[in-house]
């Protein structure tokens, strides 16, 4: 499955549902995770706030193509996007296994990902620098088999994300 998860609307043209779906989580309801761990105890892989993130989280886990599409402030994700990825951590078990020498989760049924960040806004180059070691540090959590960041202009986003998808 191909997942487009953006942190705003995009206008695109029509996109078949079968090979491809689109998130738009600022249309969503997703409450910031509250660190409780019923999602490792409780209720093991799914979350126990009972929002929009529930149905987000496992498609993320599903797909083998993602495209998350961002503003980047003070060198991280911005909050509607840093908020879903730290809602997704029913994707993960509680257990430790190293990797690369480093301790890192156990994955919960989630699939190799080719991804793609494209980040936007008005990011200087010291923002940049710490956003790609942002993503680096977070791709073997994230269960990227690889992955790129692009940056582009606000205005470029939607052209941006056609070229993405017509590569898929």
């Amino acid at each position: 499955m191909n997942l487009i998860l953006s942190d705003r609307p995009l206008e695109l043209p029509p996109l078949d549902p079968q090979a491809v779906t689109m998130i738009d989580l600022s249309q969503l309801r997703i409450g910031h995770c509250v660190g409780c761990f019923g999602c490792w105890i409780k209720t093991p892989g799914r979350c126990v706030i009972r929002d929009d993130a529930v149905h987000v989280y496992p498609r993320i886990a599903e797909s083998s193509r993602v495209l998350y599409v961002s503003r980047v402030k003070y060198g991280g994700y911005d909050t509607p996007m840093k908020t879903m990825l730290e809602r997704a951590i029913p994707t993960q078990q509680a257990f430790i296994r190293l990797l690369h020498g480093e301790a890192h989760h156990f994955q919960r049924r989630v699939a190799p990902k080719q991804a793609t960040i494209l980040a936007y806004g008005d990011i200087s180059d010291e923002e940049q620098a710490l956003f790609r070691r942002l993503v680096a540090r977070n791709a073997h959590n994230m269960n990227f088999a690889s992955h790129q960041v692009r940056f582009v202009p606000e205005h470029e986003v939607e052209a941006a994300v056609r070229q993405e998808v017509q590569a898929w």
